[in-house]
């Protein structure tokens, strides 16, 4: 199947379980072998602490050109801030991540499920971010009053795409949102997050739904059950085709 845009499928971190080994070279660091089979990875490491620009740089450094980071915004600005009062934070977040340049992909907001949308403070939050960073923004809201034609509008004219998850917190998580230019599926294991492993048939169901989403835009997919060897979706994705530019732990 010839696809009108890029699929790109990865890890919440880089980390190499023993149980994959084989399907990685044996020398290098975790991340140079993972980006030899993998074009993209999530880390999460930059939502709970900071990392000096020389590190993103080196990172950066290890990968080939086509490799991309996703990058997770900070949980003081979602969870302790709540999106308020957060430029300075915002800015300091902004000039540590520059040190991956041109590998520099999309910036994940993940909202608390505590937190309703306020329109002042949302609109207020994303502004700031869009004047700061023209690369593509991906959010994933956990609270249902996200969830509108409303929000969706004014968030499409930020070019702020919604994520879809699994497992979702309301049925309309499960799908793509808002702006229209970007699909980002994140994946946290169900029905148990984060331990829950996907069989056979649900890989042959998302590789359907991923070929779907990338006739109309680019998407990512990235595989958050990280609390074993269960995100990685490396035996089933790859005996079905996905290629190493396609099949896309901070460890």
């Amino acid at each position: 199947m010839t696809l009108a845009h890029a699929i790109a499928i990865g890890t919440a971190g880089w980390t190499i379980p023993a149980a994959q080994r084989g399907h990685f070279p044996a020398a290098g660091s975790h991340l140079e072998r993972y980006a030899f089979r993998l074009s993209v990875v999530e880390i999460n490491s930059t939502f709970y602490r900071s990392h000096r620009p020389a590190t993103f740089a080196r990172w950066a450094a290890c990968v080939p050109e086509r490799f991309r980071f996703a990058i997770k915004v900070p949980k003081q600005l979602t969870h302790e801030q709540r999106l308020v009062d957060a430029t300075d934070l915002l800015d300091r977040f902004l000039s540590e991540v520059s040190g991956l340049g041109e590998r520099l992909g999309p910036l994940l907001v993940q909202l608390p499920p505590s937190l309703a949308f306020d329109a002042p403070a949302a609109t207020a939050f994303f502004e700031a971010l869009r004047r700061r960073f023209s690369g593509p923004v991906v959010c994933e809201p956990r609270h249902p009053g996200w969830f509108t034609e409303d929000v969706g509008a004014c968030f499409a004219d930020l070019a702020i795409a919604r994520a879809a998850a699994d497992p979702a917190p309301v049925p309309a998580a499960a799908e793509p949102g808002w702006w229209p230019g970007l699909v980002y599926v994140r994946l946290h294991g169900s029905p148990r997050m984060y331990f829950s492993a996907y069989d056979d048939a649900f890989i042959a169901a998302l590789a359907c739904r991923l070929s779907a989403y990338a006739a109309q835009a680019p998407t990512w997919c990235i595989f958050d059950n990280t609390h074993t060897d269960t995100r990685w979706p490396m035996r089933s994705s790859c005996r079905r085709g996905w290629t190493r530019d396609a099949c896309s732990s901070d460890g």
